[in-house]
């Protein structure tokens, strides 16, 4: 039986695409399109792609030893390192082994969940000063939790430097972040990067412009006098750890992580479960009930996420249906197995929540929204490896926190006083190869709630 609303996702062919296919068209800018049914029945796809081999688990057990009871096993791939090099260089995204777990435990502390409450009012002022501009009317609302969130990242993690809440810093991400289908085309073809198509151009260009803009103002903070924020204590603990040149240069590659992931992949969430509560207005209404009254009991204190269940399902239903990161890539470094199917080393491992969070062996009705799969009990039904929106084992994501409470108190104040409708004839649809966002931006109809 049908649990209800089907928001809408790229079709499905009963045959898989071949693998040529990836590199043209749709399939190569937007990383879910064109994964065949099978790929959301079977537990395991083995694939020979322009020299790599590439296994894709679908099987829980298979990922948690990926992720966790062989994590040591599987590193950054090559091809990935390649593509994210030229902006987030050796920074904790993509550093393995010794370099990875040295800036961890830098970067851990800032993340703590005293650490993310204190920020609780820096979030909701954010989200208060974004719709105090607002009109009833249609309004993009990708727009405005893109702008949001850059000016939280901004504020708590780079104090408020006015250098990254810019327009111009808003349309180099996005160019930035559109040019990673045509980049790994390039990667897989192992063709030089010469910027062999506009999208190409504009996204090196956005490159270029946010390392200089970052690697300004980690020179600037370690010339001046120390500040007690997120930035100046990598600063300090990366120069200590790894001596000035080398700290210095991991500062502006954790700044540059921080800074475009830390606010893209909210930004998605945040725009993704207003597009399904606009489609949905009874649950729309029982969210935005439950915010006014959170919100009434204090809007910036530590336990307003506490007091925001209701959301909390809302958005943890938006993350398995449209996760912000629609894939993780590792690369084997000795043999292995996952189940009946053998590893070889150098054999990359492509995990898709994407795929894990809609197949149909794991889910009832998986490509419809309920929120109510994440209402109490329903983890103890799951495998711990089923939903994985922020990665899992030791490189869970370190913000994970961070972005939940976020988009919580984003959406808390905008759905208790705005409501949220569709706009008649504009089509939703997913796009992005690096993050999942609504393509086009996400047009919304607003009107003040009672």
């Amino acid at each position: 039986m049908s649990r209800g609303f089907v928001p809408p996702h790229p079709p499905r062919d009963v045959k898989p695409a071949l693998p040529w296919s990836g590199l043209f068209g749709e399939r190569a800018r937007t990383a879910v399109y064109g994964w065949s049914e099978k790929a959301f029945t079977e537990p395991h796809i083995r694939r020979e792609v322009f020299g790599f081999t590439v296994h894709i688990p679908l099987d829980p057990d298979a990922i948690q030893r990926v992720f966790q009871t062989n994590a040591a096993n599987y590193a950054k791939p090559d091809i990935a390192k390649r593509l994210a090099g030229p902006l987030i260089g050796r920074g904790l995204l993509m550093a393995d082994g010794g370099l990875w777990r040295k800036q961890r435990r830098i970067v851990a502390a800032n993340f703590t969940p005293p650490a993310v409450d204190g920020l609780i009012p820096a979030f909701a002022g954010a989200a208060q000063d974004e719709a105090a501009g607002w009109a009833p009317g249609e309004r993009d609302m990708a727009a405005a939790a893109t702008r949001a969130t850059m000016r939280i990242i901004a504020d708590t993690l780079f104090g408020g430097d006015p250098r990254l809440k810019t327009p111009e810093a808003m349309r180099h991400i996005a160019n930035a972040l559109a040019a990673g289908g045509a980049a790994r085309v390039s990667a897989i073809l192992r063709l030089p990067d010469i910027g062999w198509s506009p999208t190409l151009r504009r996204g090196r260009k956005g490159q270029l412009f946010l390392r200089k803009t970052l690697a300004d103002l980690v020179r600037e903070r370690a010339a001046g006098e120390p500040q007690d924020d997120f930035l100046g204590s990598l600063i300090a603990a990366l120069t200590q750890q790894f001596g000035r040149d080398e700290g210095l240069q991991l500062a502006v590659d954790n700044a540059a992580t921080f800074y475009l992931a830390g606010h893209e992949t909210t930004a998605n969430a945040v725009s993704w479960a207003l597009f399904l509560l606009s489609e949905q207005p009874v649950w729309q209404d029982r969210a935005a009930a439950e915010a006014a009254a959170a919100l009434a009991e204090g809007g910036d204190d530590a336990d307003l996420p506490e007091r925001l269940p209701l959301l909390r399902q809302v958005l943890d239903e938006t993350l398995r249906l449209y996760p912000s990161a629609p894939r993780f890539d590792r690369q084997a470094i000795e043999a292995d197995a996952l189940g009946e199917h053998a590893i070889a080393p150098g054999d990359i491992i492509s995990i898709w929540p994407w795929l894990l969070h809609r197949h149909k062996s794991l889910w009832d009705d998986p490509d419809a929204f309920d929120p109510e799969r994440f209402g109490p009990g329903g983890e103890k039904q799951r495998h711990r490896f089923q939903y994985f929106p922020f990665g899992g084992g030791p490189r869970t994501c370190v913000g994970a926190h961070f972005a939940r409470v976020e988009a919580l108190a984003i959406l808390a104040y905008w759905l208790a006083g705005w409501r949220f409708t569709p706009v008649p004839g504009h089509e939703v649809e997913t796009s992005g190869s690096v993050t999942l966002r609504p393509k086009d931006g996400l047009p919304l109809r607003i009107e003040h709630r009672d």
